[in-house]
């Protein structure tokens, strides 16, 4: 089971308020907090598309591009060892350590 929904390429996280017996949600991976609520599962689903929908049209009407949400763009640090551990393991793989990372990470996330 999942708690998102995907819609023109934006993801929602989606809880469960029992004390109101409503679903809300939230947009995730962009600054602006675009929020949206139902009480059915039908609803809610009207109710993201139509954030979605809003939110875009919004930004064209005050000349603001959409943000869309993981360009695919990653930058983290970490510590020398763990770094050289990733690159001589990409290395081992015969892949990149962008290659490499990408499916480590792919594989995690499925978890």
């Amino acid at each position: 089971m999942t708690n998102a929904m995907r819609y023109k390429g934006y993801t929602a996280r989606i809880d469960y308020d029992d004390e109101d017996a409503l679903f809300t949600g939230r947009i995730l991976g962009i600054r602006d907090g675009v929020g949206f609520h139902g009480e059915t599962v039908d609803e809610l689903r009207a109710a993201f598309c139509e954030a979605v929908e809003d939110y875009i049209e919004t930004c064209a009407k005050i000349g603001k591009t959409p943000q869309k949400p993981y360009s695919g763009r990653m930058m983290f640090r970490t510590s020398p060892e763990v770094h050289e551990q990733a690159a001589r393991a990409a290395e081992l793989a015969g892949k990149s350590l962008n290659q490499w990372a990408e499916e480590v990470l792919a594989e995690a996330a499925r978890k």
